[in-house]
């Protein structure tokens, strides 16, 4: 019965009686203020979100979240090993790999690194390699035709370009009459591949046709081991445990973790340490909203009298100054997230055009792994902030409700 009352008063105190009834300057400060904290709140979470996405894919696209080796230097049971892992639900794909450290020579230029065989035809299954070829095509990786793709900072540094020959040289010695000499093979280039800066996968690793690498490294049908695919790359540590106990004490199973984990663990604290510093900003404002509520008891003390000489509880009472308090947190709420999602979805426009209007560069590839700002808007971390903001508001309420629901109908009359 009271509540429509209370919900009717509430809502007429939310408006200032002059200034053709306008929101009181100090609700709407207020208003604006759990507003503005939401709004950044989502933006700088999306533009965590965005990072954090950056370096996902420009990690998985080149290593994959699980490998499984042999405690020996190879994995000569390697199509056994593959058939197990693929009738494990959790892999949604595997492929064999070699690995082996060489240096590469063209015109007198000599780079250290990663020479990896694989099969071009399973590049999907594990890796995304293809998707990040500039010149050239993985198909064309051919059995026995000896060709390589190079990363586009290898190949820049090498001075080589497609169709070039250039020289392996793999640290193995080979005896012959003039002595020991290393072993060397020549290879075509083939391709050219970018995966971005950050990581040194552009200047670091090199592919060829895995047939090439068994003859390469003398393997004869043995691989170094066989990479992994999952759907939940995070994950993998748990996954990699199932694995080893199904193939027992001989595989050696590592995943992504060991190598890469800090990246992500730093983005993951990153993003935990700025939602609550920035949720600050929304109880500052919250803050703001208590103060505003006293006020207002303080200056309706008659009008309350009055209610309760009419036959007015206490608890309603409380739930007028609630309804008041909701609503500015309701609205505000609203605002700050329609405006932090209108601001995330358009980030990357927005710092753009300030760099272009300003002629100004804020973000550097060579520090950030990019050269914009990203950003990837998560419902799940705008329903967290929008319950949070509302808890916050409600909350608020609670005491300045409880100090008009005291008031003494006498005492408030007394100097009336």
């Amino acid at each position: 019965m009271f509540r429509p009352v209370a919900m009717f008063i509430g809502l007429r105190y939310t408006r200032a009686k002059r200034r053709n009834h306008f929101i009181s300057f100090i609700s709407l400060m207020s208003m604006f203020g759990i507003a503005l904290g939401i709004l950044v709140l989502i933006t700088v979470l999306s533009v965590m979100n965005g990072f954090d996405q950056e370096i996902k894919k420009r990690v998985f696209s080149m290593v994959p979240p699980i490998s499984v080796a042999s405690l020996m230097d190879t994995l000569s049971n390697w199509k056994e090993v593959q058939s197990d892992l693929d009738k494990m639900p959790v892999i949604t794909g595997t492929t064999p790999y070699i690995n082996g450290q060489v240096m590469i020579t063209n015109s007198g230029l000599v780079q250290p690194a990663m020479l990896t065989g694989i099969l071009p035809e399973d590049d999907g299954k594990v890796s995304h390699l293809s998707d990040k070829m500039i010149q050239g095509e993985l198909k064309d990786l051919v059995a026995g035709r000896f060709g390589v793709i190079l990363g586009e900072e290898l190949a820049t540094r090498l001075n080589a370009v497609l169709g070039d020959k250039i020289t392996v040289i793999v640290p193995q010695a080979t005896l012959s009459p003039a002595g020991v000499i290393p072993r060397f093979k020549r290879f075509t280039v083939t391709g050219v591949f970018r995966a971005g800066s950050g990581f040194g996968f552009d200047l670091g690793i090199a592919f060829i046709n895995l047939s090439d690498a068994q003859r390469l490294f003398q393997l004869n049908n043995a691989v170094t081991a066989v990479y992994a695919n999952i759907k939940d790359v995070y994950a993998a540590p748990k996954v990699s445990e199932q694995i080893a106990k199904n193939l027992g004490p001989s595989a050696r199973v590592m995943n992504w973790t060991q190598q890469f984990g800090e990246y992500f663990h730093a983005v993951s604290l990153e993003k935990k340490m700025m939602f609550f510093i920035l949720l600050l900003i929304i109880a500052v404002a919250v803050f703001n909203l208590v103060c505003t509520l006293v006020m207002v008891v303080n200056e309706k003390e008659a009008d309350i009298a009055i209610l309760r000489t009419l036959g007015a509880t206490p608890q309603m009472v409380m739930m007028i100054f609630v309804v008041q308090g909701a609503i500015i947190g309701i609205v505000g709420t609203m605002l700050g997230v329609v405006g932090g999602i209108a601001l995330a979805l358009n980030v990357t426009t927005v710092v753009n055009w300030i760099e272009y209007v300003f002629h100004v560069q804020f973000l550097s590839s060579s520090v950030y792994f990019v050269n914009y700002m990203p950003s990837q808007l998560e419902w799940s971390d705008v329903w967290r902030i929008a319950a949070c903001a509302l808890g916050l508001s409600l909350l608020a309420t609670i005491y300045p409700a409880w100090r008009a629901s005291r008031t003494e109908p006498v005492e408030a009359l007394r100097y009336e």
